[in-house]
């Protein structure tokens, strides 16, 4: 067991060793511009470029065709939401979303606010849900984008997606959905599901930090993008830059991998999720955060009652690495907004960690963290009954 045990997952994963192997060649003997047409090592990096976008679209089941390369989900996001707005003309400028989206989401509609554009971001319940009255009260005659994430990063809680689509299919609205955290985890299907644009990023799913992809639906209907990047008309126009062909190839051999294995590591990490869950509810005054709706399976959002939680998180720092919310918040001292939209208090907030576990997540691991937070909160609870009360 190495320490600190990773229990931060949904932050980032390692490169898979099968990963990093495909990759290697790319960054020196394969060393070719995709975009060289005249000679071998270009084709060379053409030819694995389009391999990854097969494996890409068969895990996502889509068309090798609607992939297009990005340097990682949040430009991906940006593409989408920024490329529906300023090919839907003058008038149409009304976006739903809602209000516990990724930070990537909700800046790029904050930014296009300031362009003029309308954003109604919709409310959930205490389990982090939507409600499908509300984002159908919300269409209007000016909607040209409904966005809603897959499942959300801080808790794992899924979104009613297909009847989301159906909604959006109702109204003839395009529906984006970050999938950031559900691709490679869960079973998710473009075409079964009616997703329109869906973003992908290599370092959520054991593959290469840097590079991303965007799912652009090519019929049925057709979905029309502006390109946010301009110089040179890469990626069928959308998106001009030099590829990255080592990402690219490693992006589309984690999705290979995960495809492959995807079933029996679900299974696997819920096993190991279930069971530290189990573990610390036996400490008594602790609440799972979003527990009541469909979650991701290697993801919890735990609160600590009558804890200090800067505290155990200092305290645990050197036996675990685990964090309060997700990564792009982390540097502010905030509350969770996604923690604060489900209705909890703020010190029901403070007290609260995201733990998400891999696939390099042992049994071990999980005896291990179980036994370093319950020491903390007991010493916490302990010195509470004690009169030194911690400050919060």
């Amino acid at each position: 067991m190495k320490l600190p045990v990773y229990l931060d997952n949904n932050a980032t994963t390692p490169v898979d060793p099968r990963v990093l192997q495909e990759m290697l060649p790319y960054f020196s003997e394969r060393f070719g511009n995709a975009a060289s047409r005249t000679h071998s090592y270009g084709w060379e990096a053409e030819e694995s470029v389009d391999i990854a976008r097969e494996q890409i679209a068969g895990l996502i089941g889509a068309h090798p065709h609607e992939i297009v390369f990005t340097s990682g989900a949040t430009e991906a996001v940006n593409l989408a939401i920024k490329g529906v707005f300023d090919n839907s003309g003058k008038e149409r400028k009304h976006i739903i979303t809602v209000c516990t989206e990724h930070k990537a989401v909700l800046d790029t509609c904050k930014h296009l606010e300031r362009r003029g554009g309308t954003v109604t971001y919709l409310p959930v319940n205490a389990n982090g849900l939507i409600s499908l009255t509300d984002l159908e009260n919300a269409v209007t005659d000016d909607t040209i984008l409904i966005a809603v994430m897959y499942a959300n990063n801080e808790t794992g809680v899924i979104q009613p997606v297909r009847e989301i689509a159906a909604i959006a299919k109702k109204y003839q609205i395009p529906f984006l959905s970050d999938a950031t955290q559900a691709v490679g985890k869960i079973p998710v299907n473009v075409q079964n599901e009616g997703i329109d644009l869906l973003t992908i990023s290599a370092h959520k799913l054991y593959g290469p930090k840097g590079v991303g992809a965007l799912y652009v639906r090519k019929k049925n209907p057709a979905i029309a993008l502006t390109a946010q990047i301009d110089g040179g008309g890469h990626e069928r126009n959308m998106r001009s830059g030099t590829l990255n062909v080592p990402g690219i190839v490693g992006l589309g051999w984690a999705c290979e991998i995960a495809g492959a294995e995807l079933t029996r590591e679900s299974k696997r990490v819920a096993t190991l999720r279930n069971a530290f869950e189990v573990e610390l509810l036996m400490l008594q005054d602790i609440e799972v955060n979003g527990e009541e709706a469909r979650r991701l399976p290697h993801c919890t959002n735990i609160s600590f009652g009558q804890v200090d939680g800067e505290k155990l998180i200092f305290e645990a720092g050197s036996d675990l690495a685990f964090s309060r919310s997700s990564a792009c918040t982390s540097a502010t001292l905030e509350p969770s907004y996604v923690l604060k939209a489900m209705g909890f208090s703020d010190e029901r907030i403070h007290n609260s960690f995201r733990f998400s576990f891999g696939r390099f997540s042992t049994e071990e691991d999980v005896a291990h963290a179980v036994s370093v937070i319950s020491r903390i909160v007991k010493q916490h609870r302990h010195e509470r009954n004690l009169g030194h009360h911690p400050v919060v």
